[in-house]
C-alpha cells in the first residue's frame, strides 16, 4: 500500500509541475505570479518571475520583494528554498535542493539540504546552486558558476566549483 500511495503523490506532484510549467509560457506576468501563488509559492510585493520558469513542489519556495527571477529557472521545493529580498536572478539558474546520494547501494535514498539566499544577491546565468547551500546577503555568483559551499556575505564566486 505504501508503494502505492507514492506513486499517486508522485503523479500528483507531475501534474502540479506540468501545470506550472504550462502557465510559464504565458506572457503576462500578473497571471502568473497569481497562478504560481495559488499553488503554494510564496511571492513578495513587487517581485516578478519571467517566462518558462520550472517549480518542483512550489510550497516550499519562499521569494522576497522585489526579486526578479530569470527566463527558464528551475526553483526546487522538494525541500525549503527562501530567496530573500532585492535578489536578481539570471536566466537558466537551477537551483537544487534534492539530489541522489551518490553512496547509497541501491541509488534511491535522496539527500534534502534547504537552499538560502539572502538579500541583494545577483546570481549569473546558467549558475547552478546544490543542496545546503546559503549564499550571504550582496553576494555575486558569475554566470555558469556551480555552487556547492556557503558562499560569504558580498563575496564574489565563479567557476567549476
Amino acid at each position: 500500500m505504501n508503494r502505492i500511495g507514492r506513486r499517486i503523490k508522485a503523479i500528483w506532484t507531475e501534474l502540479v509541475c506540468a501545470k506550472l510549467r504550462c502557465t510559464g509560457y504565458v506572457p503576462f506576468h500578473h497571471y502568473r505570479r497569481l497562478v504560481y501563488r495559488i499553488f503554494g509559492v510564496s511571492i513578495g510585493k513587487g517581485s516578478s518571475i519571467h517566462m518558462f520558469a520550472s517549480f518542483y513542489n512550489p510550497v516550499n519556495i519562499y521569494i522576497g520583494r522585489d526579486t526578479i527571477i530569470g527566463e527558464r529557472a528551475v526553483l526546487d521545493g522538494r525541500a525549503k528554498l527562501s530567496i530573500g529580498d532585492h535578489v536578481d536572478i539570471a536566466s537558466e539558474v537551477m537551483i537544487y535542493n534534492a539530489q541522489h546520494d551518490i553512496h547509497s547501494k541501491d541509488f534511491t535514498k535522496p539527500q534534502y539540504g534547504e537552499v538560502v539566499i539572502n538579500d541583494y544577491v545577483f546570481i549569473g546565468p546558467r549558475a547552478i546552486i546544490l543542496p545546503g547551500v546559503t549564499i550571504g546577503r550582496g553576494a555575486v555568483v558569475g554566470a555558469g558558476a556551480v555552487v556547492t559551499k556557503d558562499v560569504p556575505a558580498y563575496a564574489l564566486v565563479m567557476g567549476n566549483p
